[in-house]
């Protein structure tokens, strides 16, 4: 036995709760879920449970009855090392870019996007927002705008594509071609035993293959531009191969370049234009949440805690985003916007900033690696965006290992609650083995639970920490303390 030590998780399990209204499809009892109270709780245990499909609202830690409740929520996760803004992403990103550098704020219908981004459990906040005057200036991290051509669509740079492929043709000294879409780039390599025999159809068979095939508006128009560039482009290219080697290196050089998709931080790690409209700044600090903050020598430099992010917009608070760093995520937990900026898309535009900052925490603890994005709720179609932040993974809920997140779409759209794990031999590996390990604070003193259940006076309460013990795992309940009265 033992006293209570401060470093340890300190949790009061409340168990099954009767059901309750869903936030989803409003049935008035079909939310189902397990819940405990944290009155203090250890980054490690925190990182564990939510591998385990747990998840806190403020110090309230619950775990939905995944095969009872109306509206399963799966755990998921984004692998950031690996992921690439969507198009989709992108808009908001250049939205935000060309808001900043021009004042921009026209919206595009349909162009909005769930605002609750991930943070669909919010509750009230024991948050003081910071006026202007509390927040000195060494605090405030501006964000990088790009120059103002780099926020324009890009149409321009479909224009300055084309003349490069004419200088290349030009350098090759070849007579003028139509452009060929890289698909059937390869059409001309082809076998004698793989060559087409054009025949015509007949009515209603297919397409006439002795006729050219249909083509997009856009790739007609863009071959007459290029057409009409290379005849009016100066023949000054020929020559020998010696003196046309260079031009042509330097050519596909900037062309690979520039078709290397932009990665997220050439978005968001930009310069700001002198003559910028507005300037969007940050900070960052610990924020009150059960969990005990850490700073080991190995971790980032933040440290591992709660913490809360503000954005400020020309010195005025416009949102503020609760993140959770853990050993290895980062978990967002909720966001608070003005609404006068929703056309900004801030639920997205956050996400994606979180995502950044964790690749960054990674550079310096390598284990930090994914970026939790809460519940993924594919009966509610609104909640199926989060699915877009690729590559990313569900928890399985019966055995709690990883599985993409392509792998298991086909089996949700059969089914709301599915196991994802299809070896049907797997079993929950971190599950309960010994009951007696479990660890417990009784009247201010530390026991294992064999020790307690003989000391305890009253109705066995063996089924309810047999429950609990199950939830949390074997390595949980023998590391955080189950408080008995």
């Amino acid at each position: 036995m033992a006293a209570a030590d401060r470093s340890s998780s300190i949790v009061e399990y409340f168990g099954g709760e009767a059901g309750y209204r869903c936030g989803y499809c409003k049935n008035v009892t079909g939310n189902l879920s397990h819940g405990m109270w944290a009155h203090s709780m250890t980054v490690q245990d925190y990182q564990d449970l939510i591998d385990r499909g747990w998840r806190r609202s403020g110090k309230y830690v619950y775990k939905p009855i995944m095969n009872q409740t109306c509206c399963p929520q799966y755990t998921i996760r984004c692998r950031p090392l690996h992921f690439q803004p969507s198009k989709s992403h992108k808009k908001v990103l250049k939205k935000m870019l060309k808001f900043l550098a021009k004042g921009d704020s026209s919206k595009v219908a349909g162009d909005e996007e769930p605002m609750d981004s991930h943070r669909e459990d919010a509750l009230a906040c024991s948050f003081v927002l910071k006026n202007e005057s509390d927040i000195s200036q060494s605090e405030l991290k501006p964000l990088s705008v790009e120059e103002t051509e780099r926020v324009e669509t890009d149409d321009n740079n479909e224009e300055e594509e084309m003349k490069k492929e004419v200088t290349m043709k030009k350098v090759e000294s070849e007579p003028p071609q139509t452009c060929v879409d890289k698909d059937s780039a390869g059409s001309s390599e082809r076998s004698d035993s793989a060559k087409l025999v054009h025949t015509t159809p007949k009515p209603g068979k297919g397409a006439d293959l002795s006729k050219p095939p249909c083509r997009k508006a856009k790739d007609i128009r863009k071959e007459r531009k290029l057409h009409k560039l290379l005849q009016n482009q100066p023949h000054t290219l020929e020559g020998s191969p010696s003196q046309v080697e260079p031009p042509v290196l330097l050519s596909q050089n900037s062309k690979s370049k520039a078709n290397q998709p932009k990665s997220l931080e050439d978005f968001i790690f930009v310069s700001l234009p002198d003559d910028a409209t507005h300037q969007l700044e940050f900070t960052r600090f610990l924020c009150d949440s059960p969990l005990e903050a850490e700073n080991p020598p190995s971790g980032p430099d933040c440290g591992y805690g709660s913490f809360h992010q503000q954005y400020w917009l020309d010195g005025k608070i416009i949102a503020v985003g609760v993140i959770d760093v853990l050993p290895y995520c980062v978990s967002s937990v909720y966001l608070y916007y003005d609404p006068d900026y929703t056309f900004l898309s801030l639920g997205v535009y956050s996400a994606l900033r979180e995502i950044a900052f964790t690749r960054q925490l990674h550079e310096k603890a390598s284990e930090l690696c994914y970026y939790y994005m809460g519940f993924y709720i594919h009966s509610c179609p609104k909640m199926r965006y989060k699915g877009q932040y690729r590559p990313s993974d569900l928890l399985c809920p019966e055995t709690y290992v990883w599985v993409p997140i392509e792998q298991c779409l086909p089996t949700l759209e059969h089914s709301k609650y599915c196991r994802f794990n299809q070896d049907l031999k797997a079993v929950d590996e971190g599950c309960i083995k010994e009951l007696g390990r479990v660890r417990v604070l009784h009247k201010r003193t530390v026991m294992p639970y064999c020790m307690y259940k003989k000391r305890r006076k009253g109705p066995s309460d063996e089924a309810s920490v047999q429950q609990y013990a199950s939830l949390v795992g074997q390595t949980c309940s023998e590391r955080m303390l189950l408080f008995r009265s």
